[in-house]
């Protein structure tokens, strides 16, 4: 930049000298020189300067000044003087030649202005300006980065016409266009071709062919690409590396992923914010922020210098995992650095300090001001969330009013988050009355509120309120189509209302739409939940009939509803069909199977199936624990249940008031059969009862009877009503 100074200082004395030389030797050419100079340092201010003092001193500009500042307007996005300072120099008889409609169609092309490049090329034709491969590539590349991959093929094929010998920038424009679409055999073919022509490829080339395969999912062609590329001696750039690495961490492969930072590293090759932001996402998404958090450090120490998306996503990530107290140190660093925060920094950390729940809603949306920034739809839907998460649902209307009022029209996640709110809450009238709002305003309600909306009116178990509530989201303009259906005759199912479901699918076939398995599954399924295990099968057979593939869970329907109706022939006969279909027993499949088993009283083959559970690695759910548990205390086999207990706590399987509840029945009754051992049980049961009262579970009045019984024998009435005192402290609190 100092140059550039030295060389307007030194003109300002050229023309400032006495012997009246001063303008043969400050002549246009070093005016030009100077602007474009400032222009290429994006001084543009400066450069417009040194134009009109170059105006204001008589010496006239040629096509070549025009183009500089023409091309540095552009780049500064300035098209409105760049545009004005063309029609200028045309009006002052200044021809504009290949070099400055180039920068323009260039500029228009990647700005989405295609009519605009397309009127400027006919320019060209009309002015008889040769089209050379310049300004091919810009229209190639322009074309294709507007989606007109044809017209942009075409362009390449004209460049061929005019018998121009393409050059590597314009077959890597062609290449990364056609990445860009995913034709990599059209990119093969031009690579080919490449060879043919003795075109070497650069870097640039191969990091479209690269980063083409790795959209496409062909991440081993990728990988090959890059030691091809290093074989030929291209050193690979932080962009190539970056594609792949992203590649490899979206599709799981985290090694593969390491390995390349590794190799990249070893190269020289320096780590980019946008790595480093792939890396942080991964492991953002896996939960790892501790190695998310070193990896930031180790990037820092090496001299990078991470951007407000690196550290936007790093705060998210803490937040997401529970260290609030690192996030927040990262919102800090934020500040102190002068980042500053956008948007959606601010929504990161909005959303990160209502999770915690010791920040007030509205305050937070006050400190909104302080930071100069217009919400957006992710400030407001975080703001009702948190209201409706609190039971504020009348603030949570303020803040949807108050969205109105910044102009933003609320989006489907908004009448998401609403809609539930106000039904979970119980005001389904009011959720209708917001919902109609929205219909007459063009909104209208989706699966997903309908479904939210039906579970809320499942509530009543009446099967016309249900249908009303349908009825009525259809006439605020609920489009009918097969996830409504599924919706609908799930929660029919659900309440055992099965020949309403049967209406609802004939209604169903009659619109025009096949029943699917999941519908087929929810038939099954509200059937066996009516004890009606013929109709079950009934329904299994006609959706065989009708070609339509169970799945696993349609099996584990029918194995729950044979074995809750003891219909153990049945279950033998779903066991060898699931065989013969090739389906393997899932976790669901186990608990169905223990459980069933132990309601007969065949324990044996209960435990049998139990072991096999555990052998193939699936958990099995609390309440398979809880019938395992009760099977062995109802027979004291104490030893045996607390075995479990902490088996299923080591699993990550924790207990419920039902455990606690089997378990100190269990240890009460042995105590009255084994005098000898009566105090140990004794106080394993109290143990028990002190245990479940701390993790904040409400004993069963059996449990408390049975406890006061065994302790309130003679000279234990203290200690019984000591225990009682304790546990009925809430109660009667």
């Amino acid at each position: 930049m100092g140059d550039f100074d030295s060389a307007k200082n030194l003109m300002d004395n050229l023309l400032d000298s006495d012997n009246g030389s001063g303008y043969d030797k400050a002549n246009h050419i070093t005016y030009t020189s100077l602007i474009s100079g400032y222009c290429k340092q994006h001084q543009i201010e400066e450069a417009l300067a040194v134009y009109k003092e170059m105006f204001a001193n008589g010496i006239e500009s040629d096509v070549v000044t025009h183009s500089c500042i023409i091309n540095g307007l552009l780049k500064s996005g300035r098209l409105t003087e760049a545009k004005y300072l063309f029609h200028e120099m045309v009006r002052n008889g200044v021809d504009p030649n290949h070099v400055t409609y180039t920068n323009l169609v260039d500029f228009f092309l990647k700005n989405r202005s295609v009519m605009a490049a397309f009127s400027l090329q006919s320019q060209m034709v009309v002015r008889g300006i040769k089209f050379d491969v310049v300004v091919f590539t810009a229209l190639i590349d322009g074309l294709f980065k507007n989606g007109r991959a044809k017209e942009a093929e075409d362009m390449f094929g004209n460049l061929l016409e005019y018998n121009l010998v393409p050059n590597c920038t314009a077959y890597s424009a062609l290449i990364d266009g056609l990445c860009k679409i995913g034709d990599m055999k059209g990119v093969g073919s031009v690579l080919q071709q490449m060879t043919e022509k003795n075109v070497l490829p650069n870097v640039v080339t191969y990091s479209s062919v690269i980063n083409g395969y790795v959209k496409s999912g062909m991440l081993e062609e990728a990988i090959n690409v890059l030691w091809k590329m290093i074989c030929e001696n291209v050193t690979p750039n932080a962009f190539t590396y970056g594609s792949l690495i992203d590649g490899c961490l979206k599709a799981g492969k985290k090694e593969t992923a390491a390995g390349l930072y590794e190799d990249m590293k070893k190269r020289g090759v320096e780590n980019n914010i946008f790595i480093l932001d792939a890396f942080t996402n991964n492991l953002k998404k896996e939960g790892m922020m501790d190695e998310a958090e070193a990896l930031f450090q180790d990037s820092i120490f090496n001299g990078l210098l991470p951007d407000r998306v690196n550290y936007t996503n790093l705060m998210d990530g803490l937040f997401k995992v529970g260290k609030e107290s690192l996030a927040l140190k990262v919102a800090e660093e934020i500040t102190a650095k002068n980042i500053g925060f956008d948007i959606v920094t601010f929504n990161a950390l909005l959303n990160g300090l209502l999770k915690l729940g010791q920040y007030d809603v509205q305050s937070i949306y006050t400190g909104l001001q302080k930071f100069d920034l217009a919400p957006d739809h992710a400030t407001f839907n975080t703001l009702i969330k948190a209201y409706c998460r609190e039971g504020k649902l009348d603030d949570a209307l303020k803040i949807w009013n108050q969205m109105k009022s910044y102009g933003l029209k609320p989006n489907s996640i908004t009448c998401n988050i609403l809609t539930e709110g106000l039904c979970e809450s119980g005001e389904v009238d009011k959720a209708m009355e917001l919902l109609n709002e929205l219909s007459i305003s063009g909104f209208y309600p989706t699966a997903v509120i309908h479904k939210t909306v039906l579970r809320a009116a499942s509530e009543t178990k009446r099967a016309d309120v249900i249908l009303s509530m349908h009825e009525k989201l259809v006439s605020m303009g609920l489009n009918l189509n097969l996830d409504v259906y599924q919706n609908l005759i799930n929660v029919l199912c659900g309440l055992k209302m099965t020949r309403k479901a049967t209406s609802v699918l004939q209604e169903m076939r009659e619109a025009g739409f096949l029943a699917d398995t999941v519908i087929y599954n929810a038939l099954i399924r509200g059937h066996c939940r009516s004890s009606h295990l013929d109709k079950a099968f009934a329904v299994y057979s006609r959706m065989l009939t009708e070609r339509v593939s169970p799945n696993i869970t349609t099996y584990n329907i029918l194995l729950g509803g044979s074995t809750e109706s003891r219909s153990m022939d049945k279950v033998t006969e779903i066991l060898s069909e699931m065989k013969e279909k090739g389906f393997i027993p899932n976790s669901t499949t186990y608990d169905v199977l223990v459980s069933g088993y132990g309601k007969i009283g065949n324990k044996k083959e209960s435990i049998r199936l139990y072991c096999e559970m555990i052998t193939k690695g699936f958990v099995p759910r609390l309440s398979t624990y809880n019938l395992l548990i009760n099977d062995f205390a109802k027979v004291g086999k104490m030893k045996q249940a607390m075995e479990l207990l902490n088996e299923m706590q080591s699993r990550g399987v924790p207990p419920n008031s039902s455990t606690y509840d089997v378990l100190i029945s269990g240890w009460c009754n042995l105590s009255y059969q084994e005098r000898s051992m009566k105090k140990l049980y004794q106080a394993e049961a109290r143990r028990l009862f002190k245990e479940m009262a701390d993790k904040g579970f409400t004993p069963s009045e059996n449990s408390i009877n049975q406890l006061s019984s065994v302790l309130a024998k003679p000279g234990k009435a203290a200690d019984a009503q000591r225990i009682m005192d304790k546990i009925y402290k809430t109660k009667r609190g």
